[in-house]
């Protein structure tokens, strides 16, 4: 096709036939973990009249692909288990995990809300339970909450999206991407009053009383993650597609303060050639990590998933072996990251030490040694499982900065009227590190401020 027929096709399928105009109390751009919690819950006062507007409705948030795993302190599974925990501990342990004190106020707000949406969404008909079997590092306690058959974020958000369909003052609207803020005013005075979307020919105009930005990170731009995330090199990509960080040049032109841009949850269990991941859970249960010559690098629960993904970057081909034996597997299979890899074949399976070096391409001497249980840890018995792993990234953690309500901050603290912001668009709680990352966090901060944002709507 010729350059000029390139541009009179694009040029077509941008022309706006139609021009739609609606005005609601509460305008929420995007439909992950922050965008439907607010929604859902800004929608209980009957009189909140809601648009909830999602870029893409095929690819889904990064909330559908995550684990799902909520993390709460101080719920009644706990209890119920005996486990004493309290969302001050919650929050201290973040705290302690990503070093970053300056949102000591925000951690603290979001885990203090973290059991009242947990049970809310439990009492909604979404069976959950604390999970006992995922230890995690930097949690002293057990406190991520999954459905009991582990089937990952999927459902979760599927279960939600259900609830806010059968609202009659709520309009969820599909594959309407949003293009722009509706802005009045400028500098310090500008007001945010609504949001201008796509959704096929049609242009969508949306004013509203006040707006939600609940749009995903940019993991998905390569430029935006070359200009702050370079020290990751080449990852695996294991969000959305949808990912693109269109919020970022809205919010620029606002004049508002980004935190942390250089903070990504990483995951350092990314199955070679699949990118599936398994159990996070497994270097608690024995696993151990080699290299491409059999020798053992790290002590495997030295850090979190997300800060190990540097540890295996620096590996020769970037690139580790990960080693475990029936009795982890066992334990460790309950879950769709332990499923997804075992479909995709990536888990494979060695009757003996000869087998599994021979397997590995390794020295068998070598990886005996390696093998050998350190302090306090069990060994390993044949047969063993073993994948290949490598490093990726699943979203970014930086972004622009808000307070305890959501409120979207300039440099000098003051915040831009009419505007709020969660998820992957607001700063993350890993702090300025992908190192300082805790299980749990995302959801943590999205449907935590999704909660936060749309209980103060409801009060009116």
């Amino acid at each position: 096709m010729a350059h000029d027929e390139q541009e009179d096709c694009i040029e077509e399928a941008e022309r706006v036939e139609e021009v739609e105009r609606v005005e609601v109390d509460l305008a929420v751009a995007g439909a992950g973990a922050c965008g439907l919690m607010a929604a859902l819950r800004a929608s209980e006062n009957r009189d909140v009249v809601v648009a909830v507007l999602e870029k893409d409705a095929r690819e889904g948030s990064n909330a559908a692909v995550s684990s799902g795993s909520l993390a709460a302190a101080g719920t009644r599974w706990q209890r119920d288990a005996g486990i004493k925990d309290s969302p001050q501990q919650h929050a201290d342990e973040i705290l302690a995990q990503s070093g970053d004190e300056r949102q000591r106020d925000l951690v603290e707000a979001l885990c203090q809300v973290a059991p009242d949406y947990v049970s809310w969404i439990a009492d909604s008909g979404y069976a959950l339970e604390v999970g006992v079997d995922m230890t995690r590092k930097g949690m002293s306690v057990p406190r991520l909450h999954a459905d009991p058959l582990r089937r990952g974020g999927g459902p979760l958000i599927t279960h939600l999206r259900s609830l806010l369909a059968a609202r009659d003052n709520v309009a969820l609207m599909e594959d309407a991407p949003v293009r722009s803020l509706q802005v009045f005013g400028s500098g310090p005075a500008v007001t945010v009053m609504g949001l201008t979307a796509r959704q096929g020919r049609r242009q969508v105009e949306v004013a509203a009383g006040r707006v939600v930005l609940a749009t995903d990170g940019f993991a998905g731009n390569p430029e935006l993650m070359r200009r702050h995330c370079a020290a990751l090199g080449d990852p695996f990509f294991g969000g959305t597609s949808a990912s693109t960080g269109d919020s970022v040049a809205w919010l620029e032109e606002l004049g508002v303060e980004f935190v942390n841009m250089g903070a990504c949850l990483r995951h350092g269990q990314v199955t070679v050639g699949h990118g599936t991941r398994v159990n996070p859970n497994l270097p608690w249960l024995g696993a151990v990590l080699v290299n491409t010559a059999g020798r053992r690098f790290v002590d495997e629960q030295a850090h979190g998933y997300s800060g190990l993904a540097g540890v295996i970057q620096a590996q020769p081909g970037q690139r580790a072996a990960m080693v475990w034996d029936a009795q982890a597997q066992e334990t460790a299979r309950h879950s769709e990251m332990m499923r997804e890899s075992a479909e995709a074949g990536a888990i494979r399976q060695a009757s003996d030490v000869a087998a599994l070096a021979s397997a590995l391409r390794v020295d068998q001497p070598v990886l005996e040694e390696s093998l050998r249980p350190v302090l306090g840890r069990r060994s390993l018995q044949a047969p063993f499982h073993y994948a290949w792993l490598t490093h990726g990234v699943l979203t970014t953690q930086g972004g622009a900065a808000i307070d305890p309500r959501g409120r979207v901050l300039r440099p000098d603290g003051s915040p831009v009227r009419g505007l709020r912001a969660g998820g992957g668009v607001a700063v993350g709680l890993a702090g300025e590190r992908s190192e300082g990352y805790s299980s749990g966090n995302g959801l943590l901060a999205a449907f935590g401020m999704g909660w936060v944002i749309g209980t103060e709507v409801a009060a009116g």
